[in-house]
């Protein structure tokens, strides 16, 4: 992370613009070679063609906007992390688990299991690697009320006694045990804390919280736990909400278009996992097969690089199907929504 004198080595960045752009976010080469002249120009009241100097300047000093070979590709491609769903047929679907640096959407009706998903990766990401987690801490952005501490405390104590024991020693309760009752609550409110929930009232405040997330997972990266999971559940219920008709509907697919770049770019610069959920409507049109289609149109399916679709079965099993995929097949799974978390079948 580069401190204000080193932004101030930028052409054109004097001390108040570079505190300015610290306090916005843009605090490293990497975050301001990848921003667009207008979104500097707004942040620090600079010109649209000083921006642009600066934008330049900044991808020379970050040696970044060239290409690379094959090979460094699938060097920078194996620091992506694999977060594990809890669920095997799931994990294998996704060839090992939620990546990061990605957006993964989860879609589904209502009672799906879209936030038992969310809630469950939250849990997860803080596991130790060799139980499939990363080793940080979640950020949840909660458009829909759904956000239940409760439901974290069930999910950490439906994890067998070795996953949590390891996780005691993970987070420094060397002596602690899972028999004892008070050491098992002090490591549900240590996960609990390790958890960032904001609460987005519309649309333009989930916008926002996009852009503190980026502040709150850059200044994690040399914490004992890093952010490595964003949560949004759900992107789209806001947009949907308050874009009625056709009318309103170019504004909202701009919107959403930067939401959803926003949110790229917080997996991208700090090696997270992104997961968002989405609403689904029914397709009149549609006389063959399901009709259930997500809403977001193309700049939603385009920009997820998972799509993920969660449908009821009997009782509390869900059916898991991994709709698209840069380098998988597609494919299904059966899981088990319990008091104590997704379970295999």
């Amino acid at each position: 992370m580069a401190a204000t004198e080193d932004l101030e080595e930028l052409p054109g960045v004097g001390p108040a613009t570079a505190e300015k752009l610290q306090d916005n976010g843009f605090d490293s080469y990497q975050g301001i070679a990848v921003a667009s002249p207008g979104e500097l120009s707004n942040t620090a009241d600079i010109g649209e063609s000083s921006a642009a100097d600066i934008i330049q300047a900044a991808r020379e000093a970050a040696d970044i906007g060239g290409f690379e070979s094959g090979a460094q590709v699938l060097e920078r491609r194996e620091q992506i992390g694999k977060l594990t769903w809890g669920v095997e047929e799931v994990d294998d679907l996704l060839g090992g688990g939620v990546e990061t640096q990605s957006i993964t959407e989860v879609y589904g009706e209502f009672g799906a299991g879209k936030s038992q998903v969310t809630h469950q990766l939250a849990v997860n990401v803080q596991l130790p690697s060799e139980h499939g987690g990363l080793e940080g801490s979640a950020i949840f952005v909660d458009s829909e009320d759904t956000f239940r501490p409760e439901r974290i405390d069930q999910m950490v104590r439906g994890h067998d006694d070795e996953v949590l024991q390891d996780t005691m020693e993970l987070f420094g309760m060397e002596e602690a045990s899972v028999d004892n009752e008070e050491d098992v609550e002090a490591l549900v409110e240590a996960v609990l804390d390790n958890i960032h929930v904001a609460k987005a009232f519309n649309s333009n405040h989930q916008i926002l919280l996009a852009e503190k997330a980026k502040e709150l997972a850059s200044e994690s990266q040399d914490d004992e736990f890093p952010v490595r999971l964003l949560c949004v559940d759900s992107l789209t219920a806001h947009f949907r909400a308050e874009y009625v008709g056709r009318g309103e509907l170019a504004e909202r697919q701009q919107k959403l278009n930067k939401h959803l770049h926003d949110l790229m770019r917080v997996g991208d610069l700090n090696n997270t996992a992104v997961v968002v959920t989405n609403q689904v409507a029914a397709n009149p049109d549609s006389f063959f097969g399901d009709p259930t289609q997500p809403i977001g149109g193309n700049i939603l399916g385009h920009t997820s690089t998972f799509r993920m679709y969660l449908r009821k079965s009997k009782g509390n099993k869900r059916i898991v199907k991994l709709v698209d995929a840069p380098n998988l097949p597609d494919g299904e799974g059966v899981m088990r929504v319990e008091e104590g978390g997704l379970m295999d079948e």
